[in-house]
Parts: structure tokens; sequence; C-alpha cells
């Protein structure tokens, strides 16, 4: 158990901001599964709003920084590829 102030405050927010990515991982991995099960579809439309709908997310992710810059740009390439190819 924490004995300082500081240490409260940190283990306070440690659990706040580790509920919080929990949250926007979960929401990745739902996005993610919607896309590839547009993907085996025969819809290019909704194949291509499911792959927007995942980049947006994923640069969102970034800018709080709960996923890597470097890991949303290697989906991003992936979902191009995975999205635009029909």
């Amino acid at each position: 158990m924490a004995n300082t102030k500081s240490a409260i405050k940190a283990a306070r927010k440690s659990k706040r901001l580790h509920d919080r990515n929990q949250a926007v991982r979960t929401r990745l991995k739902t996005l993610h599964k919607k896309l590839a099960a547009a993907a085996k579809g025969t819809d290019a439309a909704v194949s291509r709003a499911a792959a927007a709908a995942l980049v947006s997310a994923m640069e969102k992710a970034t800018k709080s920084g709960v996923v890597h810059r470097n890991a949303v740009a290697r989906a991003k390439a992936r979902t191009a590829k995975f999205s635009f190819a029909k």
C-alpha cells in the first residue's frame, strides 16, 4: 500500500489511466473484428467505412498515448491493403 500522499495520488491516477487505456484497447479490438468481418463480405463501401472507423480510432489512441505511433502506421498500412484491394 502507498505510504505518502503523492504515492496515494499516483496509485489513484494509475488506476484511472489503466481503466481508460483498457477501454480504448477493447474498442480498437472490436473495430478490428468489424473490419475483418466486413472485408470477408462483398460490399466495398461497408469495408471502407469500417476501415475509416478503425483508422480514426487508432489515431485518437495515438494522441492519448495508448498505442505507439509505429503500431498505428503499421495498422493503417494493413487496413489500406485490406479495404482498398476490392
